[in-house]
């Protein structure tokens, strides 16, 4: 699969299954080059489904498919309907044979579905649909950053780099079939590209290359799945506001700190109680008495912080959005090492990217520091926002793939049945 030309066309689902909320989409590709329109919808997913099982799972996702339709499509009878082809953007690591299918290697994100790790999700996620007679094809299974580096190259020819910096942490590019021997077996032409969803969130999971803190290690040790992860736990957003909490607590409990000495630290303690938008309010905060913070810190954990304990607050927070921001850029300049990308836009996407604040403009002079451009010259590789990779690059990639069915390459497509 290469980059999509701009000229692809129809009417396509996106199911985009990430941290906090399921997404349902209708994406229509337009005439125009690079031109599209969408509808969607957002659908809470529930806690308890987090933990829960497989068969809830499918079913919950299947039954938000189903309103979707119905309320945007108002037919009384769903089976009268063509079969709509479907991007899933299934945001986990999964080993893929096919475009079509995923076998997921294990959650993240706080997930812990039993029944599901080590098995294909296509047939569950069909089944679903089956049981309900949805008039929906599964035609491209995908991670929402290998998404978001297709729906930004249909816009803007000179993206290379798709990333992702939110609950989680990935990237995707291109890279050569000829320098990817797992897929020797298809005997592609050596220059085909193929999309690389890196994973990188699993780097140094061996503890071996990242220095690590002592609360980085009771991040992990806690986690639902130690030793996994490492390179995300360091820097996403489900960490960031836990590494604040852990440092806060430690030196509370430090007798020669004394930080929020005689408050009522039970809030405070609760795991996961701090998300990252927390340290963006810290770190938005305009007042130089920081007030914000301090009425912050009062309405959400019951403290009354002195003014040097607000300070030191602010100063933990950049260090965390700091580090954060760097090691994001890291991942980034090894791809451009790799491929010896020397100029290119990167599009990136992920809360962590949109909302925190500094977190471009860290991550860009890092950037500029490994890559060693010279002082003066413009950023030629510039991280920039991403369109739609769950939505618009699910849709796209289910496209892509028809498109390769109807010119008679299926390498890498199990179910052709019904494509064209």
């Amino acid at each position: 699969m290469g980059y999509p030309d701009g000229h692809e066309t129809g009417t396509f689902l996106a199911l985009d299954m990430g941290g906090t909320n399921l997404r349902v989409c209708e994406v229509i590709l337009l005439e125009e080059r690079g031109e599209f329109e969408i509808i969607q919808s957002k659908y809470r997913m529930p806690e308890e489904l987090k933990r829960g099982a497989s068969e809830e799972l499918w079913e919950y996702i299947s039954d938000c498919l189903q309103q979707f339709i119905e309320y945007h499509h108002e037919v009384e009878d769903l089976a009268s309907l063509d079969k709509i082809p479907l991007g899933f953007t299934f945001s986990f690591p999964a080993t893929q044979d096919y475009i079509d299918n995923g076998v997921l290697q294990r959650w993240t994100k706080g997930f812990d579905i039993s029944g599901v790790e080590g098995e294909d999700v296509a047939p569950m996620f069909e089944a679903a649909l089956a049981k309900r007679n949805l008039p929906i094809r599964l035609s491209a299974l995908i991670n929402d950053t290998t998404g978001t580096l297709i729906a930004s190259a249909y816009t803007d020819n000179t993206m290379r780099i798709g990333c992702i910096f939110g609950t989680g942490c990935n990237a995707a590019y291109m890279e050569n079939c000829g320098s990817v021997p797992k897929i020797a077996h298809y005997n592609l032409p050596p220059d085909m590209p193929i999309a690389i969803n890196c994973e990188y969130g699993a780097f140094d999971n061996e503890h071996v290359v990242l220095p690590r803190t002592p609360y980085d290690v009771v991040i992990d040790s806690d986690s639902p799945r130690p030793g996994q992860q490492a390179f995300e736990k360091m820097i996403s957003g489900l960490y960031l506001g836990e590494i604040f909490r852990l440092v806060l607590v430690d030196l509370h409990e430090n007798k020669g700190c004394k930080i929020f000495h005689g408050q009522d630290m039970s809030k405070l303690k609760t795991p996961y109680r701090l998300d990252s938008s927390f340290l963006s309010m810290i770190e938005e905060d305009p007042f130089e008495n920081l007030s914000e913070t301090g009425e912050l810190f009062h309405r959400a954990l019951g403290i009354a912080a002195t003014k040097p304990e607000l300070e030191l607050c602010r100063r933990l927070a950049e260090l965390i959005g700091t580090r954060a921001a760097r090691l994001s850029a890291c991942g980034v300049a090894a791809i451009c090492k790799k491929k010896n990308i020397e100029s290119c836009h990167v599009g990136a996407d992920g809360s962590v990217f949109n909302k925190y604040p500094h977190f471009k403009a860290r991550g860009a002079v890092a950037l500029r520091e490994i890559l060693d451009w010279p002082p003066g010259k413009r950023d030629p590789v510039d991280i920039r926002a991403a369109e739609d990779g769950s939505g618009v690059g699910a849709a796209l990639i289910a496209a892509l793939t028809i498109k390769r069915v109807k010119e008679g390459n299926l390498a890498g497509i199990r179910n052709c049945e019904g494509m064209c």
